[in-house]
């Protein structure tokens, strides 16, 4: 038999409200209690959150939750403005010379995340696909030269708790 450990934990106690809010979110108090005893375990945690959609499929793409873009010859185009956590996808057809990227901008200073070169006679479309996280002020762009577009979609995937937005 193993021996019980109790845990007095504000943080964890939190948590576990947080993610459990049948399990003591509204009510009296509760004890967090560890063991040395092996004990197999079953993670329900997507359906106790509320989510029976698969995490691999939860970022899917729908009608209703993608807002799609296309910037050519622009500087610091606004795609998300609101926060949380977005999927951006696309394809940078690199067809003539000239270059495009995306920035995080935090209503002072940005960031490039990714930039993309196409040379003279263009050459391949490299794909993107890729999560930002846009905090209260912050927002995401991009930036594309005449002869060049980035063309693609963002979808919010979670908003700023992390609270995942399931498509519909």
């Amino acid at each position: 038999m193993g021996q019980e450990f109790f845990i007095n934990s504000q943080e964890l106690e939190n948590k576990i409200r947080q993610l459990l809010p049948s399990q003591g979110g509204g009510g009296a108090g509760f004890d967090l209690s560890a063991s040395t005893q092996i004990v197999p375990i079953i993670d329900l945690t997507e359906s106790a959150e509320g989510s029976n959609v698969r995490a691999d499929i939860q970022t899917a793409f729908s009608h209703a939750n993608i807002t799609s873009f296309q910037v050519q010859n622009a500087t610091n185009t606004v795609l998300v403005n609101n926060t949380g956590y977005f999927r951006c996808f696309g394809i940078f057809p690199g067809i003539a010379s000239g270059s495009a990227s995306f920035n995080l901008f935090d209503g002072s200073t940005s960031k490039n995340i990714i930039q993309f070169f196409a040379g003279s006679g263009g050459g391949l479309s490299p794909t993107y696909d890729f999560v930002v996280f846009i905090p209260a002020g912050g927002s995401f762009r991009a930036t594309a030269s005449t002869d060049v577009a980035l063309s693609g979609c963002t979808r919010q995937i979670a908003d700023i708790n992390g609270t995942l937005v399931t498509p519909v």
